[in-house]
């Protein structure tokens, strides 16, 4: 038997981020509890359309960490990689998958299925969320800030004042 240290359970969980919600921090706040080290993997250029850029989205989310006190939580951007490359780069073992719809399930279910296929040593963990952020999307979150509603209890506050700069409200 060795001595050595066995390297603790590294999971990534991935997205575009833009913005992070309270439903976002919700996963991986509870992510953060079941593995040793999360890796949030902000993905630099995914498809669609951005309102922060790659390095603002991992700077909220830095903020948003340091203020969680998550100790064992670090952000990293993402870009031009399998999922599955990049999360066996990093030395992990599962991809955390937050879970809002039966049609978040569907899309998972199916990325899921070709991650398996292409990584088997990965496991995908899927999280439902919690029933207070069943309706938060990012992009439904923008688009009723930039019509002047109000979604300060939906964002972490770090979040609400960078999309009102962003918005010039």
């Amino acid at each position: 038997m060795s001595n050595e240290k066995q390297p603790g359970r590294i999971a990534v969980y991935p997205g575009a981020f833009d913005p992070l919600t309270n439903g976002h921090l919700d996963i991986a706040r509870r992510s953060a509890g079941l593995f040793d080290t999360l890796i949030i993997a902000v993905y630099a250029n995914p498809a669609k359309n951005l309102l922060f850029s790659v390095d603002e989205r991992v700077a909220l989310w830095q903020e948003v960490i340091q203020a969680e006190e998550l100790t064992n939580v670090r952000v990293e951007k993402f870009a031009n990689l399998l999922l599955v490359d990049y999360v066996r780069s990093v030395g992990g073992q599962a991809i955390i998958k937050g879970l809002r719809s039966p049609l978040d399930f569907e899309a998972e279910f199916q990325q899921g299925l070709m991650n398996r296929k292409l990584a088997p040593e990965i496991e995908t963990v899927c999280l439902l969320t919690n029933l207070e952020q069943l309706f938060i999307s990012s992009s439904l979150l923008k688009e009723v800030a930039s019509l002047g509603g109000n979604v300060n209890d939906l964002l972490p506050a770090v979040v609400v004042r960078a999309l009102q700069r962003k918005l010039g409200k």
